[in-house]
């Protein structure tokens, strides 16, 4: 069976990066081959190529080089570039992994093109909150997915909820979490580390760049300036986002304790994660990594996908209210935050599950899709 596994931006990187692995653990006989499909969503070398690098993930075999734009205007650009892809060669089925454009615009193009199957990585998480881009992307994904590779009971039983079969539901765990525990040991500071004097829980890591966010000056101005005067003098390491960039060079927002910086590439990201004392995000994909690595971290958001990583992990939803942030920076510092978890199967074998399911996909045996399916939840997680 050849799967086209397709990529566009950072999160869906760090995604395939496990599959990709396992894929390549399993060897010639477990009769899965690959095309890897690159978007070009993000197509800056700290958005992009580096991670590719830094993984171990190959050269794509197909680059679509979608230029920036408006979300329309990269989702009808990589629906009718892909569709000239999938005219020259067809694959057996089409991956796509979590919830960007990308995965919303090849889904739909496979499955315009004779009904090719497609697998959707990260099925079902759910944020109830409509203004998020991402939220429709994850629905209309779904909506047009034939099998569900989810991250969480929670997952399960949204896809349940909107009708799909559970002989299509298979719960791995969360790919990411792979990516993480296997690139652990390799994080390392960024060249900045010591030019700034900093010191292992003792700064605060910030990233924005949600819309909800960004969009309104004030709105960000008014986040910033929480986060630093709620330090205390303790150092804000903020790697700008370029959404966040263009709105932040219009405003005045300058602190000695706030140290602006580039993106920064996966393992020296996560090594100033891992070592913060907290971390202020609005990214879902942070609150996963920073449960594992029992990170206290504060989302700006007043809803969650992810909600496992604040019944068992490190995360608190705050909005975006200074008063909140303030408050949870003053429980950090003076040490009172939970203890994270690990959620069930976020255990760094998520990649080798799929390729399992993959495995049975190709050779059509029923018997072995349906043992591991949430049919037949007893069993399922006895790969």
């Amino acid at each position: 069976m050849e799967i086209d596994i397709v990529a566009g931006a950072r999160p869906n990187f760090v995604k395939i990066a496990s599959i990709i692995a396992a894929i390549r653990e399993a060897g010639p006989e477990s009769g899965i081959s690959y095309r890897l499909v690159h978007t070009g969503q993000h197509s800056s070398q700290e958005m992009s190529a580096v991670f590719f690098e830094q993984l171990s993930i190959p050269e794509p075999d197909i680059k679509l080089s979608v230029p920036a734009g408006s979300q329309a205007e990269m989702t009808a650009a990589i629906m009718m570039r892909y569709e000239k892809v999938l005219e020259q060669k067809r694959p057996d089925m089409v991956l796509v992994v979590g919830d960007v454009t990308s995965t919303l615009a090849t889904a739909i193009t496979a499955k315009k093109m004779n009904d090719i199957p497609v697998a959707h990585i990260e099925a079902g998480i759910r944020s109830g909150d409509w203004t998020m881009p991402e939220e429709i992307n994850r629905i209309i994904t779904d909506s047009v997915s034939d099998y569900f590779f989810t991250p969480s009971e929670v997952a399960n039983e949204n896809l349940i909820q909107s009708g799909v079969p559970a002989s299509r539901i298979f719960f791995v765990g969360n790919t990411m979490i792979d990516t993480l525990l296997r690139h652990q040991h390799r994080f390392h500071p960024p060249a900045f580390w010591q030019e700034y004097g900093l010191q292992r829980r003792h700064y605060i890591l910030l990233t924005i760049h949600r819309q909800a966010n960004v969009a309104d000056p004030k709105t960000l101005e008014g986040i910033i300036k929480a986060v630093v005067r709620s330090a205390v003098g303790l150092p804000v390491v903020f790697p700008v986002h370029p959404r966040t960039a263009s709105i932040l060079s219009h405003l005045f927002v300058q602190a000695p304790n706030l140290i602006l910086c580039p993106p920064q590439s996966y393992l020296e990201f996560n090594y100033l994660a891992a070592n913060a004392l907290a971390v202020v995000t609005d990214s879902g994909g942070i609150s996963e990594e920073t449960t594992i690595m029992n990170v206290p971290c504060m989302t700006l958001r007043s809803s969650t996908e992810r909600p496992e990583t604040c019944t068992l992990g490190t995360n608190v939803l705050l909005g975006a209210r200074p008063a909140n942030i303030e408050q949870a920076m003053a429980r950090v510092l003076r040490g009172d935050w939970a203890t994270g978890k690990a959620p069930f199967l976020w255990d760094g074998h998520t990649g080798s599950r799929i390729v399992t399911i993959l495995r049975g996909i190709a050779s059509g045996n029923k018997q072995l899709l349906l043992q591991h399916s949430y049919a037949n939840s007893q069993n399922a997680y006895n790969y």
